[in-house]
């Protein structure tokens, strides 16, 4: 199917699940999941596809074998784009984009600290999030409480230092163009507005 937009009963079947989140309200409104949900984000997906790749479309159910929460469904659906980090959902709040490296190897990590550190990479990467910023996207990522051992305390990015996974998000909510056909083109623009941090990211730390 072609890309129409993300209907307004995709989020109204988050807020339900929310309220609701058990395998008898799963199983009586699975055809609203598959209807208003799957199929509108499943083409969406594949009209972003040729700019930001292959998407990654991720099961609603929760792996519940390790968690304190034993509810069974994801209260949200989402998709990452591997090839360019790039990553969006859909639930009862709207639409969220983000981008960035989420679960970094401790290659990267090191990655990372030498190139925040670096006088050149460094500034670069402080460029990086002031573009983000601008284009109202938060920092985001797994972080230290203090400055690396190894690192001066006192470094003029000791903030950066502390990161060991760098991301940037944006919760952009239900704007009126979410149900419709231009919601793929704000989507996308939104995700190009990551660039500058993924390309940072991408250029100085790279993929193991």
């Amino acid at each position: 199917m072609s890309f129409t937009g993300i209907p307004v009963a995709a989020l109204d079947f988050y807020e339900d699940l929310e309220a609701d989140n058990t395998k008898s309200f799963w199983t009586a409104h699975k055809h609203i999941y598959d209807e208003q949900v799957k199929a509108p984000i499943e083409a969406l997906s594949a009209a972003l596809e040729p700019e930001f790749g292959a998407p990654k479309f991720f099961r609603p159910y929760r792996d519940v074998r390790f968690s304190k929460d034993k509810t069974p469904y994801k209260t949200h659906q989402g998709v990452w784009f591997t090839e360019s980090a790039r990553y969006l959902h859909i639930s009862a709040a709207g639409l969220f984009v983000a981008g960035g490296y989420w679960d970094t190897s401790s290659a990267q990590v090191d990655r990372l600290r030498r190139a925040v550190a670096d006088d050149v990479s460094g500034a670069e990467l402080e460029r990086a999030v002031a573009a983000v910023g601008k284009a109202k996207f938060e920092l985001g990522g797994q972080q230290l409480t203090r400055v690396p051992s190894g690192y001066p305390k006192q470094h003029p990015r000791a903030e950066l230092l502390r990161y060991k996974s760098l991301t940037a998000h944006r919760e952009i909510g239900c704007p009126a163009w979410l149900s419709t056909k231009r919601a793929q083109t704000e989507i996308a623009k939104a995700l190009r507005g990551l660039a500058p941090l993924v390309n940072w990211l991408e250029t100085h730390v790279g993929r193991d």
